[in-house]
């Protein structure tokens, strides 16, 4: 038992820094800031939903995805991190006129629901880092014994239900700490956020460039 609980919390403690749902939940709130409650949990539990299904099959079947179409883990972290600096510096550049905004017509609710998986979920929430821890742990549990691969594979998908979990209450109650922030402190954490999403996407590319400098160098070697 002891073991199981100590496999399920590797999991969530390795998974929740990069997913990070607290730092996030100030954007979630800003890119859903005109909709109603309604609306807003219904897209914090698409979000959560998709987060987990993306890292399931990560875990699962993600390092075979890559085998078949010939992709490196070095790519998909060098082609992800692009995105996510991409998608949080429009985030970074979109707070100037967060002020200026005057709803002159009811949002569109359909327009949010279609947001839930690009970008809310990849790559702002479960982005190329993400994937990779899940990769990586996808990869431990294919050595594995089999009745061992059984239940390593259990304590690993309690452990990303948790991170769903997580998600949604953070998403969830974000217009909340918006309330609490008022609209200086919401913007000024906005910016923040959006800055250190640009710096985790930029760190990811340097870990993609890093894979293929090692790779280029034990050829030339």
């Amino acid at each position: 038992m002891y073991a199981i609980v100590r496999n399920v919390l590797l999991v969530f403690a390795a998974l929740l820094p990069i997913v990070n749902p607290l730092g996030m939940a100030p954007i979630f709130a800003e890119m859903t800031l005109e909709y109603s409650e309604n609306i807003r949990r219904t897209v914090a539990m698409r979000v959560a939903i998709n987060g987990i299904v993306l890292l399931v099959a990560s875990l699962f079947i993600g390092s075979y995805v890559l085998q078949f179409f010939g992709v490196s883990l070095a790519a998909v972290q060098f082609g992800g991190g692009l995105v996510v600096t991409v998608a949080g510096w429009r985030i970074l550049n979109k707070q100037s006129d967060l002020k200026e905004r005057e709803p002159e017509s009811p949002p569109d609710n359909q327009e949010v629901l279609s947001q839930a998986f690009y970008p809310l979920t990849m790559p702002l929430t479960v982005g190329p880092g993400s994937i990779a821890v899940a990769l990586t742990l996808g990869s431990n549990l294919h050595e594995e014994a089999h009745l061992q691969l059984i239940v390593s594979a259990l304590t690993a998908v309690i452990g990303i239900l948790l991170i769903g979990l997580a998600i949604f209450l953070c998403y969830w109650f974000s217009e909340g700490l918006q309330r609490l922030l008022g609209p200086t402190g919401t913007s000024v954490l906005i910016r923040l956020s959006a800055f250190i999403v640009v710096c985790i996407g930029i760190q990811i590319m340097f870990n993609g460039l890093e894979e293929f400098y090692h790779v280029l160098k034990g050829i030339a070697g």
